[in-house]
């Protein structure tokens, strides 16, 4: 039988949360969440992939439908786990304005642009870059940067997109590069980073 957990009316990252923590209280098979924005769909979507159910969607008038399903030999995506000393440093850069510093916009403008070409001198330590707040605007359609992050993400960064910040911006079809995302899945990664630079 499926689980129905009711999530609307909820702001991120409230769904993924109450989805998480009745999970882990009831382990199962098949569990239907409700939500109510688009946002919320992608972030409840993505977690139950990433605890090994096939996902599928609904839109059932004001709200969406979000059902996981596991088969009988499905089991959960191993939990991340945090670097050894022999590992690669990790370093997460969050990026939380589409210009850099504050005096002249049209030089932060420039300076943002030559930081993200810059980024990939990291090397291998570069390993999450997070948009947050104003900065996910460079991570949509026209955006100046488009190419450079789609080079990062095509050498292996993850980019994780403030799925919120995109909604409050009426950006979510807009996004081009990366994936939403929601605050557990940012703090997680910071918990994970060995270094976090906020930009």
């Amino acid at each position: 039988m499926t689980h129905e957990i009711d999530c609307r009316g909820l702001a991120c990252p409230a769904p993924v949360l109450q989805t998480k923590e009745w999970l882990e209280k009831n382990p199962s098979r098949e569990v239907a969440v409700l939500v109510d924005g688009e946002a919320s769909r992608e972030n409840v979507s993505r977690f139950l992939r990433t605890q090994g159910f096939t996902v599928s969607t609904v839109e059932e008038g004001r709200h969406i439908r979000v059902e996981g399903r596991k088969s009988g030999d499905a089991e959960a995506a191993p939990a991340p786990h945090a670097p050894s000393r022999e590992e690669t440093r990790r370093i997460m850069v969050t990026v939380t304005h589409d210009k850099m510093g504050h005096g002249d916009d049209e030089l932060g403008a420039k300076l943002m642009v030559s930081f993200l070409k810059t980024l990939k001198e990291m090397g291998r330590e570069l390993w999450r870059l997070v948009f947050v707040n104003n900065g996910v605007k460079m991570t949509v359609r026209g955006s100046a940067v488009l190419p450079l992050l789609k080079e990062l993400e095509a050498a292996g960064i993850t980019i994780l997109v403030c799925g919120t910040c995109l909604a409050h911006f009426d950006l979510l079809q807009e996004k081009e590069v990366g994936e939403t995302t929601n605050m557990l899945d940012i703090v997680t990664a910071m918990q994970l980073a060995d270094s976090v630079i906020n930009i």
